[in-house]
């Protein structure tokens, strides 16, 4: 599927098992942070929405605005963290790397990278908007 060209109704008649959509303040800016800590690319950016992948994942951004007449607006918090209780996990990503990427791009270390008890080394991310990203791999 071609990310960059394909309208937005065949886009949403593509989508299928678990969506994601995070609500953020600037798509842009959170577009950059995305690819600058984990290598995510975006697609179709705007000022409103961007369409993310992350390997074979797909998820989207909004803007705040384009969620004006959605019931979930007046749910978010007017200031962070906006994800709060959300992890955004990312199974495929150094923790190491990106805890070392995150600083310069914005984004605030909540945990350093960690080997758990379940397997996993992993760093807790938050970014500007207020979601908990966390780069794992197995140990």
């Amino acid at each position: 599927m071609d990310y960059e060209t394909i309208k937005a109704d065949a886009f949403g008649r593509s989508l299928s098992g678990i969506g994601l959509n995070l609500l953020v303040r600037d798509v842009p800016a959170q577009c950059a942070f995305l690819h600058a800590v984990f290598g995510m690319t975006s697609h179709r950016v705007t000022a409103d929405f961007a369409i993310v992948t992350y390997g074979t994942q797909v998820f989207q951004l909004h803007s705040d605005g384009t969620y004006h007449s959605n019931p979930l607006l007046g749910l978010v918090p007017e200031s962070p963290p906006r994800g709060g209780g959300v992890e955004i996990r990312l199974y495929e990503t150094d923790p190491d790397k990106a805890a070392g990427l995150a600083d310069k791009a914005g984004g605030t270390i909540l945990q350093a990278p960690t080997d758990k008890p379940h397997g996993l080394r992993e760093t807790y991310i938050l970014c500007e908007n207020g979601y908990a990203w966390v780069p794992s791999r197995p140990l």
